[in-house]
Order: structure tokens, then C-alpha cells, then sequence
């Protein structure tokens, strides 16, 4: 990052200043005041000046070249013919618009650059007509190369190609949802001319697009997943800390482990998030009055573990933890295998499955688990039903109502008053097209190729609705079958931990967070007796690398 030399060290002069076109109109009494107050930034090549989502400044280059860098659907683009050289300055769009940096700037040689902050650039604006015009004139001109540069930009990075919609790629197109990943449908039929050179034509063979390169036959998500250029394998053989699992407590255990200076493999099979990042919104998280989504949290809480530089492989599992010479050995679908000092196991949980006659055959044509966002589009107008009344039904029946005609939201109890939010409660009711079905049961399912029909028992009258979609949220169960046998669980196979264990060899006290296998902490929802919160899942997440800093140290000590 950005090193700020000690005043007197690194300092421009008044003179220095004026050599820059913005400043050279300030009269010499403005130009030494400004001498008094700005930063004196020095830069290193390929260190960063600020990261995108940073709050704005205003910086002006005086020697060397910086490049900008956007975030392209998820790949870090670098736009090799627009570079800031000596004289030019940036940063005015944001500050005028009021929002944070929306690219990240970087050095490509040694620069000396004059940082302004907010208040400063304002008083430039008042103080100078003449710098205020060219500010103005220059975002003007700028503003015309975004709108050109938007225009060219894919609209997409993905394209699948196909003609059976309710099933063609369905798990390429999960996958890319989970992972926030914009993907376009295109139906051979009806658009011919956008199926490119080398995609198959025959009908029972759809095909993938990423970046330009062709799948003929449609791909697995880890070869999705390499060609979107996301991280699929580890690039050490050994880490301090291997984390199972990439939902809030795994990333919050990756962001804090590498800023505090341990490596960091965190190893997640699906997406990072986990059910937390399929929330539609999150209303109760400290910090977010106007609340945030799922997909928000949890793609900020990726990047930011990532910039620290915490490694996080895609499409991978963990099969199997045994100890080690130098803590444990974690062997990873593929026969790919790590050791690691310590261990966080933050698996999460997965849905608890509904088991009704025609489930299987309908699973991905109208009937899913979790909210699954991105089918929202395709409900406008028709008729929901979703069972469960915990948050996650509330938080999905609050979105789907923005599209769907009508939401029916089935619970088995009374109502929902004891297992919903009352911030919720109260939002449902103030919806019209929500209605809440108590005294519920979902019997069975009926459709051709796609959700048609439910039949349901009420107070053991049975009843049959016709229905679009049918969205399941009635709980979750742990798997932890995988995990050593010596690993303490509870029967429902959560995992116990510190003042719940009932088994320990060693003398010291176990660490609250950590399991029957010293070295080996848990943290999240697959925790025997944790709060089923996202914001328990990070405090557990990152109080879990505080107690392996503290068991690492036992171990360097003996």
C-alpha cells in the first residue's frame, strides 16, 4: 500500500507544486498553504495507491506512471492503454458523486504523487475558478470514456447455450449464481446467430461460453471454475492454518489469520458464503442500517480475505483430517494432500431434505433449497410457496415478493412467532401477496418436466394447490460423518468443543472453540449449540484464530 514519508522527510515545496497544471493557477499564498497540507505519497512499482471501494481522494502524479484496475465480473482487469502520467490528476469523479473509488490504481514505475483529501479538494473547488473548470471539464471528458468504455465492455462472461431451460447446465448455473458470477441463457432456437464457431449443434448437448473459449460439451464447475480463472488448488504444501469451509466464519477466520500474519488455506467444494450468501437481506448485522444481502456480505468478506492474502481453492473438499508430524494432514478430493499446524472446521451445514414423493425428479424444475436468487426472474407474476419459518423463509418471502403474484409461506406450528425475527414478522404482514399457511405440511409434488402441482395436509385435511416453485428452508443438518472418529460429536453429529467435551488427553484446559483433537477448532453453525446467526459465525470465526495463536504458542514453547 500507499507509504506516507514523516513531514519534513517527504514534503512538497510551494514551487514543487505549481509544476502541475491543476495547481499552477492557485496565486503563490493558496499554493503554500496547500504546501502545509498535502501528502507527499511515494510509490514502489506494482504498489497499490488505493484499492477499489476505498473512500476517494484526489491525487495528482508528479513523477512516474500509475495504471488502473477494475474488477470485471470478478477478474481484475488492468486497461493497459489508460495510464496517469506526470501532470494528470484523478480521483474527482467519486468525490463529486459522492461514492467510493470504483477501480484501484497501481505504480508501473517509481512515483511521487500529491494526495488531497476530501475537505481539501473542496476548498480547491471553491478557492480556483480556473482549477475548478478543469476538474469539471476533465470529468466530463472522463465521464464520455466510462459510458464509451461500458458500452464495449461483455455484458457477460459467461454464456450458456442451450434449449431446454429447466435443466441444460443446471449445476454450471447454480455454481455460477453461488459465486456471484453473471451468466446469460441463450436459446439456440431462438437466437442462432450468438451460438459462436465450434459449439455443437446437437440438440442434446449444450455449451458453455467463458471468456470467449467454447465447451462443446457442457463442463463440470471445476473446469468453470479454472476458466473463470478462480483459485482451484493450493499453491503450498503446508499452511499455519488449513479452514474447512468458505461461509462467514471460514472467511472471517482467512481475514483475520492473514492479516495477523499466518498462511491460510481455506478449502470450500461449492461457494464462498455458504447458506449466509444465499440471503436475500440481512437487516440485523451490526453496521448495515439499511440492511445488506447475503451475496454483498459475503463477496466483500471474500475479497477482503483474499487481498490479505489468504488462498481460498474452489470445488474442493477435504475427505479426510489425520494427524501429522507437524499438526494434521488434510487430504483433499483428487489425492491432493496439505498439512497444516492448526485446523478451523467451518463447514456449515447443509439443508435438511423434505423427503416427499416426486422431490427428486422436480429438485432444480421449480423445487430448491435455499432461496436461490437467481430464479427470481423467472417468477414474476406466478404463484411461491415456501416452507419453513425461520429467517431464511422470511428473509426469501420479503424478495420473492417483488416478483412472484403470490408468496404462501408454510409452517407447521402456529405461526411464526417463535422462530422468526420480529423485524420480519412485521415486514411480512405489511405485504399483501404474502400469505402464511399455518398447520402445514407439504405431502407430495407433481409435474412433467417441471413443478406443477403440491399437495399438502392441513390440520390432516389434504389439500392441492397449483404452484410454480416450491422453496424449502425447514432447517439444516451437520456432515461431519467424514471427520476422524475420535473427533467428539454430539448424535446429531454437530461438533462439541471446550467446556462440552467429554473426552481430553492432554493436561492444559481445551480452548473454548477447540474440538477433543487438540490443534483442531471449530467455529459456525456446525458447532454443537451455536447461535445460528451470521454474526455469530464471524465472532466465532475470528476468535478462533486467537486461540490458535495461543495454541501455536504452547507448542513453540514446548
Amino acid at each position: 500500500m500507499a507509504r506516507y514519508g514523516l513531514r519534513g522527510a517527504f514534503m512538497f515545496t510551494p514551487e514543487e507544486l505549481r509544476q502541475a497544471a491543476i495547481f499552477a493557477c492557485l496565486d503563490e499564498a493558496e499554493c503554500a498553504r496547500l504546501a502545509q497540507t498535502v501528502a507527499d505519497v511515494r510509490l514502489k512499482p506494482e504498489e497499490w495507491l488505493f484499492r477499489e471501494g476505498e473512500p476517494p481522494a484526489f491525487h495528482v502524479v508528479f513523477e512516474g506512471r500509475l495504471g488502473l484496475v477494475l474488477d470485471v465480473d470478478g477478474k481484475l482487469t488492468e486497461f493497459e492503454n489508460y495510464e496517469f502520467k506526470a501532470g494528470d490528476f484523478f480521483g474527482e469523479v467519486p468525490l463529486l458523486m459522492g461514492t467510493p473509488t470504483f477501480g484501484s490504481a497501481r505504480a508501473k514505475a517509481d512515483c511521487r504523487i500529491a494526495r488531497l483529501d476530501k475537505q481539501q479538494f473542496h476548498h480547491l473547488m471553491r478557492d480556483s475558478k480556473d482549477a475548478s473548470a478543469l476538474i469539471l471539464k476533465t470529468l466530463n471528458e472522463r465521464l464520455a470514456l466510462v459510458q464509451q468504455r461500458t458500452i464495449s465492455l461483455p455484458t457477460s462472461r459467461v454464456f450458456i447455450l442451450g434449449r431446454h431451460p429447466d435443466t441444460d447446465c443446471n449445476g454450471v448455473r447454480d455454481f455460477l449464481s453461488a459465486n456471484r458470477v453473471p451468466y446469460e441463457w441463450v436459446d439456440r432456437d431462438l437466437h442462432p446467430e450468438q451460438v459462436p464457431p465450434g459449439a455443437s449443434d446437437d440438440p442434446e448437448c449444450p455449451a458453455v461460453v467463458v471468456d470467449g473459449k467454447v465447451f462443446a460439451k457442457s463442463p463440470t464447475t471445476r473446469e468453470v471454475a479454472q476458466a473463470l480463472q478462480l483459485q482451484i488448488a493450493p499453491n503450498r504444501d503446508s499452511y499455519d492454518v488449513v479452514i474447512i469451509g468458505a461461509g462467514p466464519a471460514g472467511m472471517a477466520a482467512g481475514v483475520y489469520g492473514t492479516s495477523e500474519g499466518l498462511t491460510v488455506l481455506i478449502v470450500e467444494r461449492w461457494a464462498a458464503g455458504g447458506q449466509a450468501g444465499t440471503s436475500s437481506r440481512i437487516e440485523n448485522y451490526l453496521g448495515f442500517p439499511d440492511g445488506i444481502s447475503g451475496e454483498d456480505l459475503t463477496s466483500r468478506g471474500f475479497k477482503q480475505a483474499t487481498r490479505f492474502g489468504a488462498e481460498v481453492a474452489l470445488t474442493h473438499c477435504v475427505e479426510k483430517l489425520t494427524p501429522g508430524s507437524h499438526g494434521y494432514l488434510c487430504q483433499l478430493d483428487g489425492n491432493k494432500t496439505v498439512s497444516a499446524r492448526a485446523v478451523v472446521l467451518a463447514t456449515g451445514v447443509d439443508w435438511r431434505r423434505l423427503n416427499v414423493k416426486g422431490e427428486d425428479h422436480l429438485l432444480g424444475r421449480g423445487i430448491f433449497y435455499g432461496a436461490a436468487r437467481h430464479e427470481a426472474t423467472n417468477l414474476i407474476g406466478k404463484k411461491v410457496f415456501i416452507v419453513g419459518g425461520g429467517n431464511s423463509a422470511g428473509q426469501a418471502a420479503m424478495f420473492l415478493s417483488n416478483y412472484a403474484a403470490e408468496v404462501n409461506v408454510l409452517v407447521r406450528g402456529e405461526g411464526l412467532k417463535l422462530s422468526m425475527s420480529q423485524y420480519l414478522i412485521s415486514q411480512i404482514a405489511s405485504k399483501a401477496n404474502i400469505k402464511i399457511l399455518p398447520h402445514t405440511r407439504v405431502m407430495s409434488a407433481d409435474g412433467e418436466n417441471r413443478l406443477q402441482q403440491i399437495e399438502v395436509s392441513v390440520n390432516s385435511r389434504v389439500a392441492t394447490y397449483d404452484a410454480d416453485a416450491l422453496f424449502i428452508m425447514i432447517g439444516a443438518d451437520a456432515n461431519t460423518s467424514w471427520l476422524p472418529a475420535e473427533l467428539e460429536r454430539d448424535p446429531r453429529g454437530y461438533i462439541c468443543t471446550g467446556r462440552e467435551l467429554t473426552t481430553w488427553k492432554l493436561e492444559r484446559h481445551p480452548f473454548p472453540l477447540e474440538t477433543s483433537l487438540p490443534g483442531v477448532f471449530c467455529a459456525g453453525d456446525v458447532r454443537h449449540n451455536s447461535i445460528k446467526r451470521v454474526s455469530s459465525g464471524v465472532g466465532e470465526g475470528s476468535m478462533a484464530i486467537a486461540f490458535i495463536h495461543q495454541y501455536l504458542a504452547l507448542r513453540q514453547e514446548a
